[in-house]
């Protein structure tokens, strides 16, 4: 979930729950509107949490192996 999506569902949830006054027989809007606010901001610290590189499944750096030709060494003459 990135960033943007996040915040639209942060945004949208938020909606349901303070500004709709609509009544559903069946679901609670309120409810809705509280979930999805919660799984916005979850998926917001999850977002921000890989974009500063704190998450071990974020950006991978310093996790890659070094290009073959370094390990190799310097090249011979054959």
């Amino acid at each position: 979930m990135t960033t943007a999506t996040s915040l639209i569902l942060i945004a949208v949830g938020a909606i349901l729950a303070f500004a709709v006054s609509y009544e559903v027989a069946s679901i609670n809007i309120q409810t809705v509107g509280a979930i999805l606010i919660v799984v916005g901001g979850l998926g917001l610290a999850i977002s921000i949490a890989t974009l500063a590189g704190y998450a071990p499944w974020g950006t991978g750096r310093g996790n890659a192996a070094p290009p073959a030709s370094t390990i190799a060494g310097p090249p011979t003459n054959v």
